[in-house]
């Protein structure tokens, strides 16, 4: 069977993470523990968490031309990701990110976006054949919105499903959002773009007609520990997620997404498609860093067996 076919456009960034027992007040000094220097930023992530669920990915990207880019590079090659239309910017950095994370695993992270914020319109033309052959074209938000509205367009001109994660939060204009075929905005994301604070199901449901009233087709928020809320229309469907105990939360959102492109892409349906993706963003939690932390789909269908009720 041939592998799902997906192109990701977004960022590809350095991450610098320490572990502490909690995230400092401004102007406090919190002595950390763990170190980790890891392969990160939201496009490059939701890259690899597609590859290694077994989609055929190629990536849009800006990396510097720098030992950082350099190494980024060499990273999705060994992933099996296509690099044809990653580009080496002669004048900017490679984007690095800062991250601190507590006990809990929450974190706060604050970007360099260095080359990332060069990434062009005519970056992703340059990809027209790749996107016109991709089953899911994936985006979000640490690039140029004019780019993300570009690849958004060709997508689905090209009749690709679009899936926008719309983080970092940011404000978002209805004719890029009608490009969009599945929208997947967390709690504070949801609340930004729509003015509501969907804390209850039916707060829930308000919010997600407004997006659809803007133009989106399928809304799926994601909740954090408790899953995910879909919306495509009809009804809404609250899609639970396994228990975990989580270490860092950094890359669970780009696991959820790279795995709901994969089921998508492979024909799943919506409620079994996010089920997956549930799952995905649930591992991802349980290691330290972004792309270490994502798993493969045997990781997977092991995490789903020792969750399962009733095992023994």
């Amino acid at each position: 069977m041939r592998k799902p076919r997906i192109v990701v456009v977004g960022s590809s960034n350095t991450d610098m993470v320490v572990k502490s027992a909690r995230i400092p007040a401004p102007g406090e000094t919190v002595l950390g523990g763990k170190f980790v220097m890891a392969a990160g930023g939201k496009g490059a992530n939701q890259a690899v968490a597609a590859a290694r669920l077994g989609a055929e990915v190629s990536f849009v990207a800006r990396v510097g031309d720098d030992l950082f880019g350099q190494t980024a590079i060499e990273n999705f090659k060994r992933e099996g990701i296509c690099v044809d239309y990653v580009t080496k910017d002669p004048q900017k950095p490679s984007g690095v990110a800062l991250i601190l994370v507590d006990d809990r695993g929450e974190n706060v992270i604050s970007v360099a976006p260095g080359a990332n914020a060069e990434l062009s319109p005519d970056d992703v033309r340059k990809a027209r054949l790749a996107i016109e052959q991709a089953n899911v074209v994936l985006i979000q938000l640490e690039v140029p919105l004019e780019t993300v509205a570009e690849a958004a367009r060709v997508g689905a001109e090209s009749g690709a499903t679009v899936i926008l994660n719309p983080a970092p939060a940011q404000a978002l204009d209805d004719r890029l959002l009608r490009h969009i075929t599945v929208l997947t905005p967390n709690e504070t994301e949801c609340g930004l773009l729509t003015g509501l604070s969907p804390k209850d199901p039916a707060e829930l449901v308000k919010a997600a007609q407004e997006l659809r009233r803007r133009g989106v087709q399928t809304v799926v928020i994601t909740l954090g520990g408790t899953g995910s809320f879909v919306y495509n229309g009809e009804i809404g469907v609250a899609v639970p997620t396994v228990k975990i105990q989580p270490v860092d939360t950094t890359a669970a959102g780009d696991a959820f997404n790279g795995a709901l492109a994969v089921a998508l892409a492979e024909g799943q349906q919506l409620a079994q498609a996010v089920r997956f993706a549930n799952l995905a963003g649930a591992f991802a939690a349980t290691r330290l860093g972004a792309q270490p932390s994502l798993p493969t789909r045997a990781e997977l269908r092991e995490l789903e067996r020792i969750s399962r009720p009733g095992r023994d």
